[in-house]
C-alpha cells in the first residue's frame, strides 16, 4: 500500500485494522485507508504526516520503519495475497483465543451445561459472521455462473425442492428455491406444523433429478420427536392419528403402521427437537449436517420459539434477529428455509379472519427478510356450516378445504390455491377437481 495506494480497495475488503498481529503494522494500515478515502495521495511521507497527527509517528519507529516496509516488500502486484496472508494468520489468532476462552467456559462447573455449549458455539459462529462479506463482481461474470446454473437446471441436474403440492410447486416456479427464506403462517390450530411435516417428508421421498437423496432437516420447537413420528406414520399408514397417539389398534391397522415404518425408516429425514432452541445453536447443527451427509432443505417449527444470542429485552427486536439469522443461513448454504411463524390476534378483528402480511407477529422484519410469505386459511375454522350458507348460499361449505395464500413472492406471482385437510390423519394432500387434475393458475377450480 506504500509502495501503490492502487491497491487500497482491494486490500481493505479483505483485511482490517485489527487482523493486525502488532499494532504499529495496524496504525500504518489505517493511515493508508484514511488517505486514500479522502482522494490524498499515498506515500512514505504523507503517511508520515497523517501517523504525526496522530502522535503515532514515533511509536511506530519513524521515517526509518516505513523505510523498512518498503525495502522488504518487493512488489505491490501481490498485494491481495499478501493481504489474505494476513487475513489468515488473524483468524487461526482468534481461534486460538476462542478456545481459551471455551476452555474457560469449560471450567466454570457452576454454569448449565446447555448454557456453556451456547456460549461456545456464540464464539464461532460470530467468528464466521466476520467472513460473510463478499466483494463486488462484474456483470459478466454473474451472467456466466447464471447460465452454468441454468444449464444445469435444464440437464436435470439442480433446482428447487418440491414441496410435494403441485399448485404450490407450480406458483412458486419449480418448488421451494435455494437460498430463500419462505415464512408459513397461519393462527394456533390450523394446521401449520402438518403442512410443514408434509412438506419436509415429501421433500425427503423425492430424490433429485441425478438420484441423490434431498436431505431434509426438521427442527421442532414445539412437537417433542415422538410425536413427530405419530403424525409421520399416520400419514403413511392412514391410520386414525388419535388411535396411533393411544397406541390403540387392530392387527390389520398394526400391519399398516409396521409397513409404514419400514418405508419412512430409510428416509434422510433428520428431526432435532431441542427446546428453546437458539440460532445460533440451530445454525451449528445445520452447518454440521450440511458437511456431513449435504443438506437441501431446513424447516424451523416455529419462530417464536427460537431465542436470539443476546437478551435484547424487547421481543421484537429479538424476533428480528432470528429472521435476519434464518436468511443468512438460507443463503449461506444454499438451501431453502421454511420457518413457521404465529399471526397476532388482529386477524380475528376481521369478518373472513383472512390473515394480512401485517399479522405476522412481533416483527414487520419478518415480511422483510422472506422472500416468500405463505399463509394457511381454513374457512371450516371461521365459519358454521349455516353461517357460510348464509353468506354464500351459491357455495358448498367448505369442510376440510384450505386456502394456501401466497402473500409475498419476491421473485414471482402471488396468488392462492387450494389443498385438503384430512383430520383422520392430520394431513394435507393436493386438491383435485371434479373432472380431475389439480387447480388453475389462480388457485381455483
Amino acid at each position: 500500500m506504500l509502495i501503490d495506494g492502487e491497491t487500497v480497495p482491494g486490500v481493505q475488503i479483505i483485511v482490517e485494522a485489527n487482523d493486525f498481529y502488532r499494532q504499529r503494522h495496524a496504525w500504518v494500515f489505517e493511515a493508508c485507508v484514511t488517505l486514500f478515502t479522502r482522494n490524498d495521495p499515498i506515500s512514505q511521507i504523507s503517511v508520515a504526516d497523517e501517523l504525526a497527527r496522530h502522535q503515532r509517528l514515533e511509536e511506530v519507529g519513524g521515517l526509518p520503519f516505513l523505510s523498512h516496509l518498503i525495502a522488504v516488500v518487493p512488489t505491490s502486484v501481490y498485494a491481495d495475497n499478501y493481504a489474505r496472508v494476513v487475513r489468515r494468520l488473524s483468524i487461526h489468532r482468534q481461534l486460538i483465543d476462542a478456545g481459551g476462552q471455551i476452555a474457560g467456559i469449560g471450567t466454570r462447573a457452576e454454569e448449565d451445561e446447555e448454557e456453556s455449549l451456547r456460549k461456545a458455539e456464540e464464539l464461532l459462529y460470530r467468528m464466521r459472521l466476520g467472513q460473510n462479506t463478499r466483494d463486488l463482481e462484474a456483470l459478466r461474470d454473474v451472467l456466466d455462473r447464471y447460465v452454468e446454473d441454468t444449464e444445469q437446471l435444464v440437464g436435470g441436474r439442480v433446482g428447487g425442492v418440491e414441496s410435494g403440492f403441485v399448485d404450490l410447486d407450480r406458483q412458486l416456479g419449480g418448488g421451494f428455491q435455494p437460498a430463500d427464506l419462505l415464512i408459513l403462517a397461519a393462527r394456533p390450530g390450523v394446521g401449520k406444523s402438518a403442512f410443514a411435516l408434509n412438506v419436509a417428508k415429501s421433500a425427503a421421498q423425492t430424490p433429485k433429478p441425478d438420484g441423490r437423496p434431498r436431505i431434509v432437516a426438521f427442527f421442532s420447537l414445539e412437537m417433542a420427536s415422538e410425536q413427530v413420528i405419530e403424525r409421520l406414520l399416520a400419514g403413511e399408514s392412514g391410520i386414525n392419528s388419535t388411535r396411533i397417539r393411544g397406541h390403540v389398534w387392530t392387527d390389520y391397522e398394526e400391519g399398516a403402521i409396521m409397513n409404514a415404518v419400514g418405508r419412512l425408516a430409510d428416509l434422510p429425514l433428520y428431526i432435532d427437537d431441542s427446546v428453546n432452541l437458539s440460532v445460533v445453536a440451530l445454525r451449528s447443527k445445520a452447518r454440521r449436517l450440511s458437511l456431513e451427509e449435504g443438506l437441501d432443505l431446513i424447516v424451523v417449527d416455529y419462530m417464536q420459539l427460537m431465542s436470539g444470542t443476546n437478551t435484547f429485552g424487547n421481543r421484537v427486536q429479538e424476533i428480528s434477529e432470528i429472521s435476519r439469522s434464518l436468511k443468512a443461513l438460507a443463503r449461506d448454504l444454499n438451501v431453502p428455509v421454511l420457518a413457521l411463524s404465529q399471526l397476532s390476534r388482529a386477524v380475528e378483528n376481521r369478518p373472513r379472519h383472512e390473515p394480512l402480511l401485517s399479522d405476522l407477529r412481533e416483527s414487520g422484519a419478518i415480511e422483510q427478510d422472506a422472500d416468500v410469505v405463505l399463509f394457511l386459511y381454513r374457512p371450516d375454522m371461521v365459519f358454521t356450516g349455516e353461517e357460510w350458507e348464509r353468506q354464500h348460499p351459491d357455495q358448498d361449505y367448505p369442510r376440510g378445504i384450505a386456502d394456501v395464500i401466497i402473500a409475498k413472492h419476491r421473485n414471482g406471482p402471488t396468488g392462492r390455491m387450494q389443498v385438503v385437510f384430512e383430520e383422520q390423519t392430520t394431513t394435507f394432500r393436493n386438491a383435485a377437481r371434479a373432472g380431475g387434475g389439480t387447480a388453475g393458475p389462480d388457485g381455483y377450480y
